[in-house]
């Protein structure tokens, strides 16, 4: 499935210009119709599953609670 750069910067949560710029830069492979940049959408599929892997990571340490603070006392 392609994308325009629109969608493709949405679906990637970036901006336009930085996913227009990554295109130029031949870092992400596009199509030009005559009138648009079209973006192949499966190759962004293991970025896309290692943002949701770090997503849910930090989630399960925001959720994690904090240890309660034991008392201890200087003995010096």
């Amino acid at each position: 499935m392609y994308l325009t750069i629109k969608e493709a910067a949405e679906y990637l949560s970036i901006s336009e210009p930085s996913l227009e710029k990554l295109i130029v830069q031949k870092k992400v492979r596009a199509v030009f119709d005559g009138e648009q940049y079209l973006v192949y959408k499966d190759q962004f599929e293991t970025h896309v599953k290692q943002l949701e892997k770090y997503r849910s990571l930090v989630e399960e340490i925001m959720n994690e609670p904090i240890p309660e603070d034991r008392d201890i006392k200087d003995e010096d």
